[in-house]
């Protein structure tokens, strides 16, 4: 039992939510719009090449307490892949948990890429400044 949905967020972001053994409730899926809701502040609204994948399951039937709920999102941005996966004993929590750790991914893949920019102006500065040889 496989339910798929397609849509836009609010800043152009195309995303799929796909519930497998799981039913996809509204109450679920509202869930799903707020935590990638908190996630639009990372991403740059002018880049309508960013598709999110998002996965709900219950990864086993006959289990009844424990790690039976998965979530995963699956960033595609413009030359880059994120990914983050959590197994919980709730589906809401472990949508926080995914969502944390996709904010952190994007947090560390931000920052790297701001320092390699400001270590590229510096190495620039440096060759402007040197005196020309003589």
């Amino acid at each position: 039992m496989t339910e798929t949905q397609r849509f836009p967020t609010s800043n152009g972001m195309k995303k799929t939510i796909k519930a497998t053994s799981i039913d996809l409730t509204n109450e679920l899926s509202a869930y799903i719009e707020k935590k990638l809701g908190g996630l639009e502040k990372f991403i740059n609204s002018q880049d309508e090449s960013v598709f999110c994948d998002v996965e709900v399951a219950r990864t086993t039937m006959h289990h009844k307490t424990g790690d039976i709920f998965r979530a995963e999102f699956h960033l595609h941005m413009a030359g880059k892949y994120l990914n983050a996966v959590s197994e919980k004993d709730s589906i809401f929590a472990a949508l926080d948990e995914v969502k944390d750790e996709m904010a952190h991914e994007l947090t560390a893949y931000k920052t790297k890429k701001n320092t390699l920019l400001k270590k590229g102006s510096v190495w620039i500065k440096k060759m402007l400044r040197r005196p020309p040889n003589q």
